[in-house]
């Protein structure tokens, strides 16, 4: 469909995960679009990804691309919805031909948050302890800090985890704090991890829509939810990643901030990459200050801290993490 008018488009379906968060996230996008086309009708289209229907395997075996994006994107270019809402920390880098990143809004806390009995902070959790995370990126920059416990993988939503920590499966557990905070379950935090210990992943807590390039009427209707700084940081943080070379599976995090001044923005970028054991720790942090044009600076700031870091010493990183064994044992 690429018909611009809105009189021919009355309905817009919108896909999404089946969990309680996709569909919160989708119920967002979808009032924030109405608030701008109130006469414009959403179907919610649930669709079920790789990810969601192998759950017996650690998220780092399934392989392939993103294991919760893939069946999103075949049903867009299967003309089977005309948009779709991601958690933008699943979306790859590389956008498949004939998609683009409409729009990316919402970003709230990008933490990363800890939950364990007795609300023990990470410093004071016992000698062994067990941390659940599906994500090496966590458990390299933990082991970092605290090389005597230990990691398990966990899959599920996060209902799924919390019960699964309440039954003793797990010391404690590690969860974005953004689908936390959505799901108003932020009672259950143990601590807020602070970025100087663990970076997040590329993009965690912001929200993204991505459509066909060719659908004109939906590209233009997203622009209405597209928020400007937002896209400024995750543009950072993305092409810095697939400078990189990297994927979800891979322990490299990073985190861009934008600062409004009377005078202007500034945007800074911190990356790092991660010994999959956590011995070894490259982080680095670069600045610039932004004129009007953003995307292109943006992408300059990513492009250039990869750079800096491959030379100091994260390809031998990245290319010693393929034949490393994973710190976190199967559940």
């Amino acid at each position: 469909m690429t018909n611009n008018s809105q009189q021919s488009r009355r309905s817009i379906r919108v896909g999404t995960r089946e969990s309680k968060l996709a569909l919160f996230q989708t119920n967002l996008t979808v009032a924030r679009l109405k608030e701008s086309f109130p006469k414009l009708q959403f179907e919610i289209c649930p669709v079920t990804t790789h990810g969601d229907k192998v759950r017996d395997k650690p998220l780092f075996e399934l392989g392939g691309r993103g294991v919760f994006v893939k069946e999103l994107e075949e049903a867009l270019l299967a003309d089977d919805v005309d948009l779709v809402v991601h958690s933008l920390k699943d979306l790859p880098t590389d956008m498949p031909d004939g998609l683009l990143l409409a729009a990316v809004f919402d970003r709230t806390d990008p933490r990363d948050a800890l939950i364990s009995h007795n609300k023990l902070s990470l410093k004071d959790l016992p000698a062994g302890s067990r941390i659940a995370t599906s994500s090496r990126r966590r458990s390299a920059q933990i082991a970092a800090l605290r090389n005597d416990l230990t990691f398990v993988d966990i899959r599920g939503n996060i209902d799924t985890r919390l019960r699964k920590h309440a039954e003793g499966q797990c010391d404690a557990m590690i969860l974005a704090a953004a689908g936390l905070a959505r799901l108003n379950l932020t009672e259950h935090v143990s601590e807020f991890i602070d970025t100087e210990i663990s970076l997040p992943a590329v993009g965690q807590a912001a929200l993204a829509i991505e459509s066909r390039s060719s659908d004109i009427f939906v590209c233009d209707m997203l622009k209405h939810i597209d928020d400007k700084n937002v896209r400024a940081e995750i543009t950072a943080e993305r092409a810095f990643l697939h400078k990189m070379g990297g994927g979800c599976s891979v322990p490299i995090g990073g985190l861009a901030r934008l600062t409004e001044r009377p005078n202007g923005a500034s945007l800074s970028l911190t990356g790092c990459v991660c010994a999959i054991d956590g011995s070894k720790i490259l982080r680095e942090t670069q600045g610039i200050e932004l004129t009007n044009d953003y995307i292109n600076a943006a992408t300059k700031l990513g492009q250039d801290l990869a750079e800096q870091m491959l030379s100091q010493g994260a390809k031998e990183l990245l290319e010693s993490f393929a034949q490393t064994p994973p710190l976190v044992s199967p559940p």
